[in-house]
């Protein structure tokens, strides 16, 4: 509980005083780049989120009710954005589409200019792309249980296939789709990787970039006007997050008799239909990265990519632990692994009381929620409020510090553990808990026998989750790195903003591959954990 408090509670109750202290920053909206970055960022959340759920949405209605050849690995591609951190998929697509870049020369379509994704609408675009796998989910998850009567029913009535399947599938499918774009409007208004590297080089602001503008040209004399920016933009969210949940609650509830509809043959029109739809899937998913590989292959943009011309020193760089790029990767390495030990830490015991009512461990986890939910730059200006002063009886600020950025990863992540573990132990099943508690168990024995078997493998996901977000963010360490403390984040943006592309390129390769090694790494050794081999394990 003292936990949540000072690590998430603190930072929210200073943004808020702040926020309400400066009028929730409407006050600024007479300023005028405050009021464009106001209403980019609302156009932004809209149109990416358009592309999202034409996307997303579309191609989990293919892969769910037709018989699209290859579904699994349909499906797969649609999900590989999720894996991708934001300021990397604006950096991939930025080097596709870069006019002098190695992959349009190959390509035959090479010149100079401008980016054209350095744009308003390159942010919309890959944004959508980024967001696609959240329209995904939520549509998949809809349309693989469409009961079957309803379908027949309209085919007695005279329906045709397509058309009594559409019948079926419309109570699920939209709120499915109300609840994605929902979703999708909360991560794109947060959303500081995309518009930072896209939208800060072609003039157009949004206010999590705005805010970070201003406070890094300024530094801490800046704070009140962030402060009360990241209140108006706070105050948005909130809205946002209200609508999420008025969507969720939408959801269909259809009399399911056992049988589901049988997916829609394409018929003669298959090979037409499969061909353009993976061709698409493909150039979404893979083609970003194709360019990135290339482009950390080459010592500049412009330069082809040949036997003569190809060159590691963009990874001898970003491998180098002398070097700032190596040394980021191990700090955003080490942050990573604390704060997933320690979000499990606190999200076991929290999760469980929060699931039997304790109303203290239930406000807990919801400041928790909340720091999730908010964008990550308004809780870093939070972080920076509570921590720049000298902490009381030491005298030392944590502000400039590694340790601002541990203190900001654990009141932001734990969240991501605690959802399934509070989802998990509200289901839970609690004879063995109180067969211990008779024995004399204390409460962490009582956690150990009773509650860890059925509680370890949501932990173990959100830890895994955890991991793979921490070590690539950019959204806090933006505003809270030092000299120092780089991060993997804030290295390959920095390296981009001063011109140092196949740098760049190089680090972000890197920074996926170690991420999903140490997340396999980490999948390994948590699967040899007591409790976890029905779950990670072979099932007999």
């Amino acid at each position: 509980m003292a936990a949540a408090l000072l690590l998430a509670g603190l930072p929210l109750g200073f943004i808020a005083v702040e926020a309400v202290a400066g009028g929730l920053g409407l006050g600024l909206l007479g300023d005028g780049r405050v009021l464009q970055a106001g209403l980019n960022t609302l156009v932004t959340a809209v149109a990416s989120t358009v592309a999202a759920l034409v996307l997303g949405g579309g191609t989990a209605l293919l892969a769910g009710l037709t018989d699209l050849p290859g579904r699994r690995g349909f499906a797969a591609l649609a999900l590989l954005p999720m894996l991708i951190p934001s300021q990397i998929a604006a950096l991939a697509w930025g080097r596709a589409f870069d006019p002098a870049g190695p992959l349009a020369r190959v390509l035959g379509l090479g010149g100079f200019g401008p980016n054209p994704l350095e744009s308003a609408w390159g942010v919309w675009l890959v944004m959508g792309v980024e967001h696609m796998p959240i329209a995904f989910l939520a549509v998949i998850g809809a349309v693989t249980r469409i009961p079957a009567e309803p379908a027949e029913a309209a085919r007695v009535a005279g329906a045709g296939p397509a058309a009594a399947l559409a019948v079926a599938a419309r109570p699920l499918v939209a709120p499915a789709f109300a609840a994605a774009a929902a979703l999708s409007l909360v991560s794109a208004a947060g959303n500081f990787g995309v518009p930072a590297l896209l939208g800060i080089p072609g003039d157009y602001p949004v206010l999590s970039t705005l805010i970070y503008q201003r406070l890094s040209g300024f530094g801490p004399a800046a704070l009140g006007e962030a402060a009360a920016l990241a209140g108006l933009l706070g105050l948005g969210t909130l809205g946002l997050l209200r609508l999420q949940s008025l969507m969720a609650g939408r959801a269909a509830r259809v009399a399911d008799g056992g049988r589901l509809v049988p997916r829609l043959p394409l018929g003669r029109r298959r090979r037409q239909i499969a061909g353009p739809a993976w061709m698409l899937m493909i150039a979404l998913s893979l083609l970003p990265l194709a360019a990135l590989v290339v482009a950390s292959l080459v010592p500049a943009p412009g330069v082809p990519l040949t036997a003569a011309t190809a060159s590691l020193d963009g990874y001898r760089a970003a491998l180098d632990l002398r070097h700032g790029a190596g040394s980021a990767v191990i700090t955003s390495a080490w942050l990573a692994l604390v704060t997933a030990l320690v979000s499990v830490a606190v999200a076991l015991p929290l999760g469980l009381l929060a699931a039997r009512g304790a109303p203290a461990a239930r406000l807990a986890a919801g400041g928790f929620d909340l720091a999730l939910a908010l964008p990550g730059t308004v809780f870093a200006i939070g972080v920076i409020l509570a921590f720049l002063p000298p902490l009381p009886g030491i005298g030392l600020t944590l502000y400039g510090t590694p340790a601002i950025l541990l203190a900001a990863y654990l009141g932001r992540f734990p969240g991501l553990v605690l959802a399934p573990v509070r989802a998990a132990a509200e289901r839970l099943d609690p004879a063995p808990e109180q067969a211990a508690r008779l024995a004399g168990a204390g409460f962490p024995a009582r956690i150990r026998v009773g509650a860890w078997p059925a509680l370890a493998g949501p932990a173990a996901g959100g830890a895994l989750l955890v991991l793979l977000t921490a070590f690539n963010e950019l959204t806090l360490s933006a505003l809270l790195w030092s000299r120092g403390a780089e991060t993997v984040g804030v290295a390959i943006y920095a390296r981009q903003a001063e011109g140092d592309s196949a740098g760049a390129a190089a680090l972000s390769v890197v920074a996926l591959a170690a991420a999903l090694g140490l997340a396999g790494l980490a999948f390994r050794m948590i699967a040899r954990l007591p409790g976890l081999e029905s779950a990670f394990g072979d099932r007999p």
